[in-house]
């Protein structure tokens, strides 16, 4: 940890509030501090008159409050001076989403839609004035506690099995909307234990905390990779969040000229929905296959920068009764991973409504695993999780759009009852 994020040092140059006017009209958008790298986070310094000598400094202070401490509020930032905090409150924010629902399963799984404000004048796009929304998903676990953060609002991909794609894509996410997500978590679950517990908060009984990312949220994180990386570069920061890379896990359906670029330019852990060894097949229930096939897909994952024994790919692999789950099937993903570091989840299939699947028998999954494990491949059998308060995999889908697709269908009997 930096000294200098946790006092000022008396020599330290003075903030001089009168070197440049600052903003004071508060009916403007008021830009949110999250999100930003450092180097942004000193030119907007610089935007409200902190001399250049400061900026480092200054940008180390916000940096510990913002990520190490989990401040909310620029008055709580004690080791800078009154004015300084007056200043960035005046202009800046430190954004959290409004959290419009918080539901818990019974094996301790939590789910919150988070509401995003409008997109200001400062990130203009075609949603500029209409807040959206997103689902995020905590699952304790023994010894570890697994935060699924979403991407995009919705998604373009399309998979036969997956409820969330039956969302449309309404709009990326920025990386301060997703490293929100993270922070929001860990505040729920009393991971800040610096500050005050916050009314209200959920802090699991068995101490559990976020110590795993996974980018298995809502979207395909590589078609949002600039916004993505920049988020995951702020959460494995060593003097904030500070998460390990190798506990950060992205997951991509096969966006084959992202995968590269994830592991030289972020380096976290990467996971391959899979779900099908034929192209024919794989075509019809990820359709992102026919841009990228099977065979260009493996080829960019032996490619994968930093690839070992010790980093290995995760292939995952939703069980569907009669579609992919032959023994014969099970061979040939063996046969197509040869050579690949690798370890395969086997996810049993999560009904939703609608959806034209079931899930593989269980004693057929345990067979199709006994062919996995005995190639070599680690193969566990992923236990659902949150099916009760629907945020099991592949069923996160926001609730408002949920709900306003009931209104719509319900809307024209009740009109003709009116």
């Amino acid at each position: 940890m930096n000294d200098m994020s946790l006092a000022t040092p008396a020599a330290a140059p003075r903030f001089d509030a009168s070197a440049q006017p600052l903003s004071t009209d508060v009916s403007a958008v008021r830009r949110s501090l999250v999100g930003l790298s450092r180097e942004e986070l000193a030119d907007a310094l610089g935007e409200i008159g902190v001399p250049e000598r400061q900026r480092r400094m200054r940008v180390n202070q916000l940096w510990h409050w913002l990520y190490l401490r989990g401040a909310t509020s620029f008055d709580a930032m004690t080791n800078m001076g009154k004015e300084l905090r007056a200043a960035l409150g005046d202009t800046f924010a430190i954004a959290r989403p409004e959290i419009v629902s918080e539901q818990i399963s019974v094996d301790g799984t939590r789910k919150w839609l988070m509401r995003f404000p409008a997109q200001g004048a400062d990130r203009p796009g075609p949603t500029a004035g209409r807040p959206v929304d997103v689902e995020t998903v905590y699952i304790p676990e023994e010894g570890r506690g697994t935060l699924c953060v979403s991407s995009q609002v919705g998604c373009t991909l399309n998979c036969t099995f997956c409820h969330t794609g039956t969302q449309k894509l309404v709009r990326n996410l920025t990386p301060g909307e997703i490293v929100s997500q993270i922070l929001v978590a860990r505040e729920r679950i009393g991971d800040f234990p610096d500050l005050a517990t916050p009314q209200g908060a959920i802090v699991p009984t068995e101490g559990r905390l976020v110590s795993n990312i996974v980018m298995m949220g809502m979207g395909e994180p590589l078609y949002n990779f600039e916004n993505v990386r920049d988020a995951l570069l702020i959460a494995s920061d060593g003097e904030g969040l500070s998460l390990s890379k190798r506990r950060i896990t992205l997951s991509t359906s096969g966006v084959v000229p992202g995968i590269f670029r994830t592991g030289e330019e972020i380096g976290c852990m990467l996971a391959i929905s899979l779900h099908a060894v034929r192209d024919d097949l794989r075509d019809e229930i990820v359709p992102i296959n026919r841009k990228w096939p099977i065979a260009e897909l493996l080829d960019a994952c032996r490619a994968y920068p930093g690839l070992s024994n010790a980093r290995r790919i995760t292939f995952e692999y939703v069980m569907l009764e009669g579609i992919n789950d032959s023994l014969a099937e099970a061979k040939e993903l063996v046969r197509l991973l040869k050579g690949i570091p690798a370890k395969i989840n086997l996810i049993p299939f999560n009904p939703w409504p609608g959806s034209p699947y079931q899930c593989s028998d269980w004693d057929q999954i345990e067979r199709f695993a006994e062919v996995v494990n005995r190639a070599g491949y680690a193969s566990p059998i992923r236990t659902p999780r949150g099916r009760d308060i629907f945020a099991a995999c592949g069923q996160l889908k926001s609730a408002s759009e949920r709900l306003k697709k009931r209104e719509r269908e319900t809307a024209p009997a009740l009109a003709a009852e009116g």
